[in-house]
């Protein structure tokens, strides 16, 4: 089933995978204050739905998601921190969503990846960038700093003095580079990118849900937490699982040497 509108960040749900694509590809889906309210929308939207099992995040026309609308900022001449805010809070409070949401995500890049694009990508579960993508953290460009999570995931991705060097230089960094150094998982050639999306979404959305979510869950907090905490945290989610119809199922698959299919039950 799909119902793709035609709106600034277009849904299209098919087979238990709902594909956000930023809209704007006039301006490379530069992110104004109205993407940035629909970003919002469309991510409640997805995460709520109890059909979702995987979340694409891609863009229309040439680009991913080439940061913020600069040309919204200038306009707004002396009153830009108000227009900041109305651009911020709203795409924050999507990416508070979607990094806390069960569902894995995955993120469709392609041509430019700059700013709050990159930041974007790098918050997703998993990346693939077709081999004419390039990323640029950008914000130091303009005499900014990272949002939309970006300074939280790149130390994380890359390893700090890494992360030092890409936010403080701000240079453009290509799709073999990206995979390199952990921005990515994956480079395809541009014209597979669709198909091999699918592909992993499609094998995504064939997974365990329950197990999934308490998965991205305990990677998330893996860092924070000190080993005995996260041994109890294991210990609590690896309960929950076996305590699914899912979990049981996949034991008997796994010892008659059958293909397990999950439900979520």
């Amino acid at each position: 089933m799909s119902d793709t509108d035609n709106s600034i960040v277009e849904i299209e749900r098919a087979d238990g995978i709902a594909t956000l694509r930023f809209n704007r590809p006039e301006r490379l889906n530069a992110m104004d204050r109205a993407m940035a309210e629909a970003f919002h929308e469309a991510v409640a939207e997805v995460v709520e739905d109890a059909a979702t099992r995987v979340i694409i995040l891609s863009g229309a026309g040439e680009s991913f998601l080439a940061g913020g609308d600069l040309a919204a900022m200038e306009q707004a001449g002396d009153d830009a921190v108000a227009a900041v805010d109305t651009i911020i809070r709203p795409a924050h409070a999507a990416m508070k969503q979607l990094m806390a949401a069960p569902q894995p995500t995955i993120a469709q890049l392609h041509g430019a990846v700059a700013g709050a694009g990159m930041s974007v990508a790098m918050a997703t579960d998993l990346a693939v960038a077709a081999d004419n993508t390039r990323f640029n953290l950008a914000y130091a460009n303009i005499g900014a700093v990272p949002d939309c999570s970006g300074s939280w995931s790149l130390p994380r991705l890359v390893g700090m003095r890494r992360a030092r060097e890409i936010a403080l230089l701000s240079e453009t960094i290509d799709a073999d580079e990206a995979k390199a150094l952990g921005l990515v998982n994956r480079v395809v050639p541009l014209s597979q990118l669709d198909n091999r999306i699918r592909q992993l979404a499609q094998r995504l959305a064939a997974g365990p849900p329950v197990a999934q979510g308490h998965i991205k869950r305990l990677l998330r907090s893996s860092l924070d937490t000190d080993l005995p905490g996260q041994l109890d945290a294991e210990e609590r989610a690896f309960k929950d699982c076996a305590a699914t119809q899912d979990f049981r199922n996949a034991v008997t698959a796994f010892l008659r040497r059958q293909k397990p299919v999950f439900t979520g039950k």
